[in-house]
């Protein structure tokens, strides 16, 4: 597993999360300042230079409840609130449009420019502000610098860890099942024409060499697609064309996006039985949830602007139908940790989560997710 993951895992969710508040923001008729406040807290909160700093540290990916906490507290960074049947629907969808980019990577590297698609639309939200564009453009230096040198068995690793932390997620989305880029069970539809990798030829054609590397054969053959050569390599540069369009709005026009639980991930034992055994790890993606916290800039609402709640269904009903026949072992709870700016308070809570100790007997849960959250909760 790769160490370098983290990073793009985080930007590329948090990517999709602020296509969809968009969408919904706009669906809901939610007047501009207050939209515009939503998005530009959300991501100044998510580009703090204290949390990336933690973010970019070299270290394993954390358990899916792990980062699902972590966005909870980032939807929530400003006056807007979601409940917990919108919260799972916007964390289903960033799971699965990022998996859907991930798959349909032409080459490993090219999650890098999914990443920078992302980044680029971010750019967008945030034109009328210096002060969090120049944030987003530290964090894009950073990308160019950790990863520009990377071989491309590097960022194979890279895309090995994302679809392993993707693997057994088969939700259903009605955007994808309407495009025909995902199947009724929940699996994507990998497409078998377009540009192939940059830098690779059309397939078709077998070269045969003898001992000494002069070619002596050729056999073509039928492959039955229809690809075409990669027209240029996309852009790493800070602005510049991407040429790869994954990891763009989808949701530019106004769609509704559903999600459906899948035959097949209605059978639990897969997607949250991560690990039956004692999680050894617990300590850890706690004093990791701690720190990552701890460098979150919650700006709380000042004056008396009201906040206001995001429905991210099409009516009231839809939400609360959704909330009650979600199956309970998929559902997550928002966990408030008081992790402010104030270095004491972070270090007492470091010191406190330091303290706790994973016991080797067995835990009810059935993930170290359920772990974390337990532990959470006794705090």
């Amino acid at each position: 597993m790769s160490v370098r993951t983290l990073p793009l895992l985080f930007l590329n969710l948090g990517g999709e999360m602020l296509y969809i508040l968009d969408q919904r923001l706009r669906a809901q008729n939610i007047p501009g300042d207050k939209a515009r406040k939503v998005l530009h807290d959300i991501i100044s909160t998510m580009f703090n230079r204290k949390f990336m700093e933690e973010l970019f540290k070299p270290q394993d990916l954390y358990s899916k409840k792990a980062l699902r906490t972590v966005y909870d507290r980032l939807a929530h960074a400003s006056i807007m609130r979601l409940n917990q049947a919108s919260m799972d629907k916007l964390y289903d969808l960033m799971t699965m449009a990022f998996k859907h980019q991930v798959l349909l990577c032409p080459r490993p590297k090219d999650v890098l420019l999914v990443t920078f698609n992302h980044l680029d639309a971010i750019k967008g939200f945030i034109q009328d502000s210096p002060a969090i564009l120049h944030q987003v453009e530290e964090i894009f230096r950073q990308l160019t610098e950790t990863y520009g040198g990377l071989s491309a068995g590097e960022f194979q690793l890279i895309r090995q860890t994302l679809l392993t932390f993707f693997q057994d997620l088969h939700i259903r989305v009605s955007l994808f099942l309407k495009d025909k880029v995902q199947n009724s069970n929940g699996r994507f539809v990998l497409p078998v024409s377009g540009p192939v990798p940059w830098g690779t030829e059309v397939p078709g054609l077998i070269r045969m060499f003898d001992s000494k590397g002069k070619e002596v054969k050729k056999v073509e053959f039928k492959h039955g697609g229809n690809y075409v050569t990669a027209p240029k390599e996309g852009s790493f540069e800070l602005y510049g064309d991407r040429v790869l369009k994954l990891g763009t709005n989808m949701y530019s026009m106004n769609r509704p996006v559903e999600t459906h639980m899948s035959g097949a991930s209605k059978n639990l034992a897969p997607r949250t039985q991560e690990n039956i055994a004692p999680n050894p790890l617990a300590k850890e993606e706690l004093n990791f949830l701690a720190r990552l916290m701890g460098g979150m800039e919650i700006k709380k609402p000042s004056g008396p602007e009201p906040g206001f709640r995001l429905n991210l269904f099409t009516t009231d009903e839809e939400e609360e139908q959704a909330a009650l026949t979600r199956p309970e072992e998929l559902s997550y709870e928002v966990i408030n940790i008081q992790a402010t700016q104030d270095q004491q308070r972070n270090e007492e809570l470091a010191r406190i989560m330091g303290e706790l100790e994973v016991t080797d007997q067995p835990r009810q849960s059935a993930s170290k997710g359920d772990d974390l959250l337990a532990m959470m909760d006794g705090l």
